[in-house]
């Protein structure tokens, strides 16, 4: 059985999320744990001419919902970016999760081979369906996911590679 467009997105993005989520909340229980405003978290950045993490969780779910949506040729939800708190945003993370949840994986399965039309900065985009699922939705979504946990790790919380990595399947042997 072949791999499918379904399998390699619908996974690894749920369970991103869900991992976001958790890495959030541990960025706030060390903003607690030192007497520190969570919003100081929320708008730190990694560097100056980089976005800060508010804005990174947002673009991580676009990139989900967006590039999905795209694929299975259904208009996304409008999300309105006015996120000030972790719950705020975790609620976004929630939502988006429930989102994806609702989409065909056959839809996305036979969109390997369809034109998909994207914003591209002020232009728009053109690729293949499969092109666009491994050469531009899953890298934005992990380096916006990436920078994300960057920033929470740098603002000190005490997470490592298995919270970036999430709940995924594993057995242990």
């Amino acid at each position: 059985m072949a791999f499918s467009m379904s399998q390699a997105a619908l996974p690894v993005i749920e369970i991103g999320l869900n991992a976001l989520a958790a890495v959030l909340d541990k960025g706030a229980a060390h903003a607690a744990a030192k007497k520190v405003d969570p919003a100081v978290m929320l708008n730190w950045r990694l560097a100056p001419d980089m976005f800060a993490l508010t804005r990174q969780v947002q673009i991580a779910t676009d990139q989900a919902k967006n590039g999905l949506s795209r694929l299975v040729a259904v208009e996304p939800p409008k999300y309105e970016d006015n996120e000030t708190s972790v719950e705020a945003l975790k609620e976004r993370l929630a939502k988006t999760v429930a989102y994806i949840k609702t989409l065909d994986p056959k839809a996305i399965d036979t969109a390997a081979e369809r034109d998909i039309v994207f914003p591209l900065g002020p232009k728009k985009g053109q690729m293949k369906g499969a092109d666009y699922l491994n050469h531009f939705v899953l890298p934005n979504f992990y380096f916006h996911m990436s920078v994300a946990y960057g920033i929470v790790r740098a603002f000190g919380a005490d997470i490592g590679k298995r919270d970036f990595l999430g709940n995924i399947p594993i057995a242990v042997v």
